[in-house]
């Protein structure tokens, strides 16, 4: 929409109209003006998107096998947006994770609930039953301790590999 009223603008002049964060900015002109569809020429030319460059809306664009609609649009520039790099990958799986310990922890309690007294490998195997996500044992475990700790659940005296609800 910026390009309805200019003819050229700069890195700086889009980053101070749309208030775009400079990585995601960078990411998205990089994506519209030097991915396989170029709505946007990049002055001076190159991969990069840097301070000093200029954009100007691509005037002979045509494409017969795009349709430029809106979800169209969007899913086109999230094509390079989805290269995440690795410090955002490991943030995001650490934060879905952190999510994930309350539904793993209502699981847990309410399968030992209904069961009262069950073992460590039945426990785990009805866990991977009724959660709709992928996780690890280890993950598993480390939930089946913190409820123990919290004192949700008590192993048995007799045999460690078995768990015990507490009321």
């Amino acid at each position: 929409m910026l390009f309805n009223d200019a003819q050229k603008l700069s890195f700086q002049d889009i980053k101070d109209a749309t208030s775009i964060e400079d990585i995601e900015l960078r990411r998205t002109l990089q994506s519209l003006a030097c991915g396989k569809v170029r709505v946007l020429q990049k002055l001076p030319k190159g991969r990069d998107v840097e301070d000093d460059d200029s954009f100007v809306f691509n005037e002979g664009f045509t494409a017969p096998l795009y349709r430029i609609k809106l979800h169209m649009f969007v899913m086109l520039v999230n094509a390079i947006q989805t290269k995440e790099t690795v410090e955002e990958n490991t943030s995001t799986t650490e934060r879905v994770f952190q999510d994930r310990q309350y539904q793993v922890d209502a699981a847990i309690v309410r399968i030992m609930k209904t069961r009262k007294v069950l073992s460590h490998t039945l426990l785990i195997t009805e866990l991977f039953q009724q959660l709709k996500f992928p996780i690890k044992p280890a993950d598993l475990k480390k939930r089946i301790e913190s409820l123990i700790d919290r004192e949700y659940l008590l192993r048995d005296k007799s045999n460690p590999q078995i768990y015990n609800y507490l009321a």
